[in-house]
């Protein structure tokens, strides 16, 4: 459903991405470990189009991005580390906005439905959103997600300022998508997401896609310590498991 071959990025002589080969199927969700400038949000804008690759391929449901932009975006839904949604209008208002931008305009009481879904309390529907905090928007996000009925999610750092019980709960909603056949993938720090919530795991370091994991195959302990190791090596390894 999500796919890279050979991606690269380039600006100048820095390579922000080296090389990247990385395909996310329906219902996996893979998440993106690695320190700032690894290459994990490079990776996200470039399935979003917002920059364009210096080499290599992004194909979403098979469908290159680079050629076919606008086809590509009816079958993703993003949701960045700080959800931009208009402030002066609720919950409800925001959902039913950006849902219709890619499609018809959900009536209130399916609208009203989705955000219930997500866990957004009913007495916050009807709250303008500057009143929320960040989980209640992330949550508003992960609706209009689901109105699009999007089949493939893009995340950067969605959990990052979340108290626990607010990460808690949108690793839930995550795992609802991943049953729902939705592929998923989340560029993040946190590692102890990543291994409770995701299928695989992928460590980055300087544009390097290092290690590739399946999250049940390594313990919490062990995917901390190969981290901690990763991040010590030189940079552009070339091991990859």
């Amino acid at each position: 459903m999500l796919r890279t071959i050979n991606l690269t990025k380039k600006y100048g002589t820095h390579t922000a991405l080296n090389n990247l080969n990385l395909s996310v199927q329906a219902g996996e969700i893979f998440c993106l470990l690695g320190a700032n400038g690894a290459g994990k949000t490079t990776t996200i804008n470039l399935f979003m189009n917002f920059i364009q690759a210096t080499s290599g391929q992004v194909f979403i449901n098979d469908l290159e991005v680079a050629q076919q932009a606008q086809a590509t975006k009816k079958h993703l839904a993003y949701i960045p580390e700080n959800l931009n949604l208009y402030g002066n209008l609720t919950g409800l208002e925001n959902l039913q906005f950006f849902a219709g931008l890619g499609g018809e305009k959900p009536k209130k009481e399916v609208a009203s439905q989705l955000l219930k879904s997500v866990g957004l309390q009913s007495e916050a529907i009807n709250k303008r959103v500057k009143q929320y905090s960040k989980g209640m928007r992330q949550k508003v996000g992960i609706a209009i997600a689901k109105a699009k009925q999007a089949d493939n999610l893009l995340l950067d750092e969605p959990t990052s300022g979340l108290d626990p019980q607010a990460s808690n709960d949108f690793a839930q909603l995550l795992r609802e998508m991943r049953e729902n056949k939705v592929a998923i993938l989340m560029a993040t720090h946190d590692l102890f997401r990543a291994k409770e919530t995701g299928t695989h795991i992928g460590i980055m370091k300087e544009g390097d896609l290092v290690h590739t994991l399946k999250s049940d195959e390594i313990k919490l302990n062990e995917l901390e310590q190969l981290y901690l190791e990763t991040m010590k090596t030189e940079s552009h390894a070339t091991a990859n498991n």
